[in-house]
């Protein structure tokens, strides 16, 4: 059991989390033809852009309502609707998905009540569906932005079952955001497997994958379409992926009436058996041949693995479900997790972690806590590398946001097969490390004494 220590810090020094908008923004990229709306100032929505572009190296169509002085104080109505006006009208979005900030929550407006209004009189926002989140900035983080607006979505897009039932091999997923582009992609294939049809809401497996449209579009290129929303009642399952998802999840199961499944992760051997065991339950279908292979493989990835990470002192800063899917993984191939830091407290799980503190704070809190640990290995973002920079140690870079390398948004992470590639990532940068010994390592070999003849021997 671990000790969940909250900071006390007046100030975060080198910030860990991203925005609770932010991450609402994210989720609604995961519908098709979408555009998120920032109701907030321009500093508010252009941090958030910088962050995401710089992360997925790809156009983020986010728009602000860019709030001034005079609409901070007498109210942000107008400035909203011209913003969804002018949405509609140049950018043709099928969906508009609004994310209030700090700036408008601390006012106390009624977003819903407004949002209604604008909606009835504005014939402009016929062709386009508008859903409000409230996301302030000073609740939660990437997670928490995230998770609020894939509720707002089922609550106000998901259509109660009709009298045909359900359909019989459709899942519905609600994915956390720590799963990647690439992860969802991977999710698809393993239902595939079994024969079921996966629906997932967010998907960003095709918005955010980093591919070129043959034209351009304003909108986001690709997710979920509204339609697959709408009829997301005609499932037999609803499976959450993260405890951040848990909430959207027991809504969407409460308003379809199907069993939900929460999966804490997706990553390490038995989180994986427990995901292709749900499979394997819900299609009524053995485990194919090609994914007991993979779990095959990925024990000899463990074994092998296990001598270079046994032992080893880690520091892991990151948002609570994605730093407990790692420690637990970590922790099962002998590593010692010296340090574990959290961007929030939002996550029931920390204090079962398997190490003996987690502290709830920033990077400045990562690089104090790993040097006086004594830290071989830093696992978080980007904006990690000054810490493990100053304390002379690897960093593996994992979450959001991630600008100094490429490719991270199709990278796996899940099931058995992401898991391997994980394992030996984070094995081979401590390979990586290990010096080569040269010939000049070696002292100069000392000739043999001479052999000496017994003068007796010689005289007789």
């Amino acid at each position: 059991m671990a000790r969940v220590i909250l900071s006390s810090k007046s100030c975060a020094e080198n910030p860990l989390k991203s925005s609770t908008p932010l991450g609402a923004a994210l989720a609604f990229l995961g519908v098709e033809g979408a555009v998120p709306l920032f109701h907030g100032s321009q500093g508010c929505t252009s941090f958030a852009l910088v962050l995401a572009v710089r992360h997925f190296k790809e156009a983020i169509p986010l728009q602000t309502t860019a709030m001034n002085e005079p609409a901070t104080i007498l109210g942000g109505a107008d400035n909203l609707e011209e913003a969804l006006v002018n949405i509609a009208t140049r950018m043709k979005p099928k969906f508009i998905g609004v994310a209030s900030t700090a700036l408008v929550e601390t006012r106390g407006e009624d977003f819903a009540g407004e949002l209604k209004h604008i909606v009835a009189k504005r014939r402009e926002l016929d062709d386009s569906k508008v859903v409000f989140a409230s996301t302030p900035d000073f609740e939660g983080a990437l997670e928490d932005g995230w998770a609020r607006a894939t509720s707002a979505m089922i609550e106000a897009m998901v259509v109660p079952r009709a009298a045909d039932g359900a359909l019989a091999r459709v899942v519905n997923v609600l994915p956390g955001v720590h799963e990647t582009p690439g992860a969802i992609a991977e999710l698809y294939e393993l239902f595939e497997a079994f024969g079921l049809k996966a629906r997932f809401l967010p998907d960003v497996s095709s918005s955010l994958d980093g591919h070129v449209p043959e034209a351009y579009v304003g909108t986001s290129l690709g997710g979920t379409s509204l339609a697959e929303v709408e009829d997301m009642a005609r499932a037999v399952h609803v499976l959450a992926l993260g405890e951040h998802m848990r909430g959207p999840g027991e809504t969407l199961s409460q308003k379809i009436d199907v069993p939900l499944t929460v999966l804490p992760t997706v990553t390490g051997l038995e989180a994986s058996d427990k995901l292709i065991a749900l499979l394997s339950r819900l299609s009524k279908k053995p485990v194919p041949a090609r994914l007991k292979q993979q779990r095959s493989q990925l024990i000899d990835a463990m074994l092998d693995a296990h001598f270079h990470l046994s032992g080893k002192r880690v520091a892991i800063a990151a948002d609570p479900d994605l730093l407990c899917s790692l420690v637990q993984l970590l922790s099962s191939l002998g590593a010692e997790i010296v340090v574990a830091v959290s961007s929030t407290k939002n996550c029931p799980h920390l204090a079962s972690l398997p190490c003996e503190k987690v502290h709830v704070g920033d990077l400045g809190d990562l690089e104090e806590l790993a040097r006086a640990e004594r830290a071989e290995l830093l696992i978080t973002h980007s904006h990690g590398r000054q810490a493990a920079e100053v304390l002379e140690v690897p960093l593996f870079r994992i979450g959001f946001p991630i600008f100094d390398r490429l490719g991270h948004q199709h990278r796996l992470l899940v099931g058995y097969r992401g898991t391997r590639e994980l394992i030996y990532e984070i094995a081979n940068l401590f390979m990586g490390q290990l010096r080569e010994h040269r010939p000049e390592d070696f002292p100069e070999a000392v000739p043999p004494a001479p052999i000496l003849e017994d003068s007796r021997h010689v005289h007789a």
